[in-house]
């Protein structure tokens, strides 16, 4: 058991390494800002960093600094080739959606405990809400897209993402833990997901989870207005779009 917990420990200490080092991006991170963002002592990042570096996760850049190795820069390079081709799949029922409801539509993707907006499609409406832009990235959850994202995961799954968001949710219309797993919860048993004033303020988002058939989701489709506009009724209607829109694209697929 002993060795159960230092392993465990070890391998904490280098994801949290490795986890400070992607974040640092292009210009790369000093082991002195590694040792503060972990609260490790020097030997330890040394020693981790060197086990990085051979593993090809972790490179020198100059004298003093450490950035992503060739491994990570292939890995997000898979990932953007995969989210591309999810955006490309979901673009024209994005743009249906959108069409239909007049309102903004996003397609969002899980990115560990984050959600990431792939592709949006702007409606006829005067007032349009525009909560994210493509490319942003926000604690899954905070958002119509990524509540149904999250209620879709297995529960552990779900819970332990919640967790990992701490204090950070306050920063979205002060959400809590709490009310996040109030509002999964309601997700699951309602069927797509209801948020307001959280990634947005005065505004209103439904979400429907994108799920391969046996699958876990793949993405979420949203849709937010203002909250004038948004009554049960026609938070119905968007949903019914949404789902329309997807069975019309699966079959399209079905038939090529």
């Amino acid at each position: 058991m002993q060795n159960q917990d230092a392993g465990s420990r070890t391998l904490r200490r280098g994801l949290d390494v490795l986890a400070v080092v992607i974040r640092s991006g292009n210009d790369g991170i000093r082991v002195a800002d590694i040792c503060r963002c972990c609260e490790l002592e020097r030997a330890t990042v040394y020693r981790i960093l060197q086990t990085l570096i051979h593993a090809g996760y972790v490179e020198t850049s100059g004298r003093y600094r450490y950035v992503a190795g060739t491994r990570i820069n292939q890995w997000q390079a898979d990932v953007a080739l995969s989210q591309s081709q999810v955006a490309h799949r979901l673009k024209t029922i994005l743009q249906h959606v959108s069409g239909v409801t007049g309102d903004a539509a996003f397609a969002v993707v899980r990115e560990g405990r984050m959600s990431s907006c792939i592709a949006r499609a702007v409606g006829s409406h005067p007032v349009q809400i525009l909560a994210v832009d493509v490319g942003m990235r926000q604690p899954l959850g905070v958002g119509a897209a990524g509540l149904a994202l999250l209620a879709a995961l297995p529960g552990e799954e779900a819970d332990a993402i919640i967790a990992q968001h701490g204090d950070t949710l306050a920063d979205y219309g002060n959400l809590s833990p709490n009310e996040l797993h109030t509002l999964v919860r309601a997700t699951r048993e309602r069927g797509w997901s209801v948020i307001g004033n959280h990634a947005a303020r005065g505004a209103l988002g439904v979400g429907v989870a994108v799920c391969e058939e046996g699958g876990g989701p793949t993405a979420a489709i949203s849709v937010a207005a203002p909250l004038e506009r948004m009554s049960r009724q026609r938070q119905e209607l968007i949903v019914n779009s949404i789902r329309a829109a997807l069975d019309t694209g699966e079959k399209m697929r079905a038939s090529m």
